[in-house]
């Protein structure tokens, strides 16, 4: 199989990778994520997922590189990492009965060849009403702070969504099987 390297440091990229039995490097460089306002979000996505797997790239003579960025969208404002509790507390507070947009956008560059897919996958999350206790708990649990849109649909946070519509892995932050398709593409198959 081919070298595998994936751009980024997510922890559950990672985990995600590892469950599908990928075996991969890790590297990361920084990369500018301002974006021209005029893309979509799907476009926004892609974009920076690009950016960051070409950074590895410029690096690399063989493999296969995977970068991908995901957002969470609520009434069309993008909802990053909660500053601090309150801000987490609040978040929770907008989204609690309400529906939201995760996209992750992904990219899979060949370092040798210099081929290049991209690729986004949009799931909607709907939240079941939750009261100022359970949202004061969960903060508290320390889950929310580091996670786009205040909380993590593969821990705790699992006990605030009421169902999803789409790919449950894309929340988690990659499309495995949108991603496991365009892998193919690359000579990486994961079923073999």
């Amino acid at each position: 199989m081919k070298k595998v390297i994936l751009a980024s440091s997510s922890p559950r990229r990672q985990k995600l990778l590892r469950q599908i039995g990928l075996r991969f490097e890790v590297k990361v460089k920084p990369v500018d994520e301002t974006l021209p306002e005029w893309l979509s979000y799907d476009e926004a996505v892609c974009e920076l997922a690009y950016r960051k797997a070409k950074e590895v790239v410029l690096e690399e003579k063989e493999g296969i590189i995977i970068a991908a960025d995901t957002v969470v969208i609520h009434r069309d404002k993008v909802l990053g990492k909660p500053a601090d509790y309150s801000d987490a507390v609040k978040t929770l507070r907008d989204l609690s009965g309400d529906n939201h947009l995760v996209i992750t956008g992904f990219c899979v560059i060949d370092a040798a060849t210099a081929n290049v897919a991209t690729a986004s996958e949009t799931t909607r999350v709907f939240f079941r009403r939750l009261t100022d206790a359970e949202i004061e708990a969960y903060v508290s649990s320390g889950e929310p702070m580091d996670k786009a849109g205040s909380y993590g649909i593969q821990g705790l946070g699992a006990v605030l969504v009421d169902r999803i519509e789409g790919c449950y892995f894309n929340v988690v932050g990659l499309p495995l099987a949108k991603l496991a398709s365009a892998l193919k593409e690359f000579g990486v198959n994961v079923l073999e």
